[in-house]
C-alpha cells in the first residue's frame, strides 16, 4: 500500500517557520511540521504532500524561506508541495478543495488558530481523511466529544499533537509516577516570551488565550500521569495588563493559573489538586524560548523536572547574551551525510508516530480501539485535558469555579 499523502493545514511558524515575510525570530526558524514531513518523504513514510492557507500570495514567500533554509541546508532536500488557494487569490475555504483532492486513506494537519479546529478537522473525517491536530484540540467540551463521535462513525485516527508526552524526560517521569501510588499535587510552569504576542498578534486574546496555547500541555501530561483520577472542578485566575500595554486587545490576559481538582475514579474520597500556570509576557531575554517544569507528588514519592535548562549553554556575539539549547525538541544540525538528522527529536516523533498509526489503520494492522489503549494523545484520552481548558475559560469569563462531571461516559460542564 502507498504511503499517505499529507495535507498540512496552516503556513505559519509551525508548519513553515515563515511569520511576516520571512523567518520567525523564535526557535523555529525553519519550522517544524514542513520540515518533518519532508523528512518522512525522503525516507518513504508519506507520499505527496501539500499545504493550504487563506492567503494564496504568501507561497512565493514560502517556497523562498524553505528552498534557501532546508533544502539548501539538507542536501537539496525536496520542499516542493502543491498549494492552495492560488498564488494571485484569497480563500478562507481553500482547505476543503485541497482536502476534497487527497486520496483515500490520507492525512491532514492541522495548525491554525484553536476556533478553526473543529470545522476544519470535521470535515476532514467526514471524507475519512485521517487528523492530527495541534493542542488544543478544541476549545469546547462538546466540539471534543462530537469530533471523536464522528472519528469513530468514519473510522479515521485523530491524534492530538500534545509533543510533551514524547520528551524522554517526561515519557519516563510519567513511567515512574505510576510506581508512586496515589495522585497527589502537580505544579507545572510554561512561558513563552513577550515576542509570541507580535507572532501571535491577529488571535491573541480574540480568538484564543494563553492557557489554551501552552496550560494544555502540562495539562495532558498531568492526564497522562493519572488516567485514574479524573477533574472534578476548575477555578481560574489570570494577570492582565502588559500584552494590553503592547497592543493586544483589552480581554488579553497575560498569565492564567488553573486550579484543579481531581478525584479517584474508584474511591472519590481520595483527592488531588493540579495548579496549572502559562503566561506569553516573559521576558524577551530569558535565555530560553519556552520556560516549562513541573512538580508531581504522589502518596510515595515525588517527581520534579526543569526542562527550561537542558544543560546546553551557548553564546554568540551577536545574540549579545547566553541562550539554553533544546535540541531535545527540535534538533537541526544536519547529520554526517548532511541530511536532515534531527529523527530522534520529541517534535519529530510525535508526527512520525501519527504516521506511523495512520499506516497501520489503513493496512489494517492495527484498530483505533488499540491505538486508544496505548498512552497516545488520541481523542479518546485527551478528553479531561480539553475539558479542563474549557472550565478554566469559562472560570474566567464568569468568575465562578467550573465543575466537570463525568457520568457513564458522559461528559458535562456545570
Amino acid at each position: 500500500m502507498a504511503p499517505p499523502s499529507v495535507l498540512m493545514v496552516g503556513t505559519g511558524e509551525y508548519t513553515t517557520g515563515f511569520v511576516g515575510g520571512g523567518a520567525s525570530g523564535s526557535d523555529k526558524k525553519v519550522g517544524v511540521v514542513g520540515l518533518t514531513l519532508f523528512d518522512l518523504r525522503r525516507r518513504g513514510k508519506v507520499g505527496s504532500l501539500s499545504m493550504a492557507g487563506v492567503s494564496g500570495s504568501k507561497f512565493p514567500g514560502i517556497r523562498e524561506h524553505l528552498r534557501k533554509n532546508i533544502s539548501e541546508v539538507y542536501n537539496g532536500l525536496d520542499v516542493s508541495f502543491t498549494s492552495y488557494p492560488a498564488d494571485n487569490s484569497t480563500d478562507p475555504d481553500a482547505y476543503k478543495t485541497a482536502i476534497d483532492a487527497l486520496p483515500p486513506g490520507s492525512a491532514i494537519t492541522i495548525f491554525t488558530p484553536d476556533s478553526t479546529h473543529f470545522p476544519i478537522a470535521l470535515y476532514a473525517i467526514q471524507r475519512k481523511i485521517h487528523v492530527l491536530i495541534t493542542k488544543p484540540a478544541t476549545k469546547l467540551l462538546s466540539d471534543h466529544l462530537a469530533l471523536l463521535e464522528e472519528a469513530r462513525k468514519h473510522g479515521v485516527f485523530v491524534f492530538v499533537e500534545h509533543h510533551k508526552r514524547f520528551d524522554p524526560a517526561y515519557s519516563d517521569a510519567r513511567a515512574k509516577a505510576r510506581t508512586l501510588g496515589d495522585f497527589n499535587y502537580f505544579y507545572s510552569y510554561m512561558s513563552q516570551p513577550k515576542s509570541q504576542l507580535e507572532t501571535f498578534k491577529a488571535w491573541a486574546g480574540k480568538d484564543s488565550d494563553i492557557s489554551y496555547y501552552l496550560n494544555s500541555h502540562h495539562v495532558d501530561i498531568c492526564e497522562s500521569m493519572a488516567p485514574d483520577y479524573v477533574p472534578v472542578k476548575v477555578t481560574a485566575s489570570a494577570a492582565k495588563g502588559t500584552a494590553v500595554e503592547l497592543g493586544c486587545v483589552s480581554e488579553t490576559e497575560d498569565t492564567i493559573t488553573l486550579l484543579v481538582e481531581w478525584r479517584k475514579k474508584d474511591d472519590p474520597a481520595k483527592i488531588a489538586t493540579g495548579v496549572y500556570t502559562a503566561s506569553w509576557t516573559a521576558p524577551q531575554k530569558a535565555g530560553v524560548h519556552s520556560n516549562q517544569y513541573f512538580h508531581y507528588m504522589g502518596s510515595k514519592g515525588e517527581i520534579r523536572i526543569n526542562q527550561g535548562k537542558r544543560g546546553y549553554d551557548f553564546a554568540h556575539d551577536d545574540q549579545g547574551q547566553l541562550i539554553w539549547v533544546n535540541p531535545f525538541y527540535m534538533r537541526y544540525a544536519p547529520d554526517e551525510e548532511g541530511n536532515f538528522g534531527g529523527q530522534t527529536g520529541y517534535g519529530y516523533i510525535s508526527f512520525e508516530k501519527f504516521i506511523d498509526a495512520v499506516t497501520a489503520v489503513n493496512e489494517g494492522r492495527l484498530t483505533l480501539d488499540q491505538l486508544d489503549a496505548r498512552p497516545l494523545p488520541t481523542l479518546k484520552n485527551t478528553i479531561a485535558t480539553t475539558a479542563i481548558l474549557n472550565a478554566g475559560r469559562v472560570s474566567l469569563d464568569e468568575k465562578r469555579a467550573v465543575e466537570i462531571r463525568c457520568e457513564g461516559g458522559e461528559w458535562e460542564l456545570v
